[in-house]
């Protein structure tokens, strides 16, 4: 059964560009680029199920989240869009795009392959289940409990966006217990079969290792036409160089215009 997806929906004329955030993200983290990308026609910015202000459920599968995706493109009636993925969400898009690539316009995948990784976020987990257990007063005390999990505090300040206040102190919105018990499908490779042969733009980081030049040959499998851009930035690439990610977007839907 598919999930109504929060969403941000900015209205517009053409093609939509719908963005799809990574694990533990939502679509706030992108309002400053869709303030930009506004600009060019309408923005459909969702929140994937387990996150943000989206319904909790079990099931992290990538047919699972993509259902859910093409479900809320049909209820807004959009018939064909431009996405993008960052992380997780780009290999939500991979799925998409393999599930119905009728209903993509171009695809543009955010600094990861279509393949299985073997890295964990048990630390970052841990930091968000910290928070929720002990209801910290305010977001200082929150951040000094993450701090027992997590030495960067950016990284902290990204999961800072996840915490809302309660009744009893601060908590999360996100649905950790659903994402930990499946946390094999979200390191996995995305579903679906075969290439996906539409025009595609790989976005990555060159200090990142999300996508290096070995896992290339099976981005290539995956992604024939892929166009790789490569900016100077680890794997949140869109935060450490927003105007050059956007820059590199608004390049290639340039060259998809309707």
């Amino acid at each position: 059964m598919t999930l109504a997806l929060h969403h941000l929906d900015t209205g517009g004329d053409g093609t939509p560009l719908v963005v799809i955030h990574g694990l533990l993200g939502s679509a706030d983290n992108w309002r400053s680029h869709i303030k930009k990308w506004q600009q060019r026609g309408r923005v459909i910015a969702l929140d994937l199920r387990n996150h943000g202000r989206s319904p909790h459920a079990p099931g992290m599968g990538y047919a699972e989240m993509a259902g859910d995706v093409l479900a809320l493109l049909d209820q807004l009636n959009v018939t064909k869009a431009h996405v993008l993925g960052h992380s997780m969400g780009g290999k939500v898009a991979i799925t998409l795009a393999r599930m119905a690539p009728q209903r993509i316009a171009s695809l543009i995948v955010a600094d990861v392959a279509p393949q299985a990784y073997g890295h964990g976020h048990d630390n970052e987990l841990g930091a968000l289940r910290r928070v929720r257990d002990e209801r910290p007063a305010d977001r200082r005390a929150a951040d000094a409990l993450m701090a027992e999990y997590i030495d960067e505090r950016p990284t902290r300040l990204f999961l800072a966006t996840n915490l809302v206040r309660g009744e009893e102190g601060m908590t999360v919105r996100v649905g950790l217990d659903e994402i930990a018990d499946d946390y094999a499908s979200i390191s996995g490779a995305p579903d679906g079969q075969g290439a996906y042969e539409g025009p595609t733009l790989v976005v990555r980081g060159a200090r990142s290792s999300y996508v290096t030049d070995a896992m290339l040959p099976v981005l290539r499998e995956v992604l024939p036409r892929a166009e790789l851009e490569t900016l100077d930035a680890g794997h949140w690439l869109h935060a450490e160089r927003p105007e050059e990610f956007q820059a590199a977007v608004n390049r290639f839907l340039a060259s998809q215009a309707d």
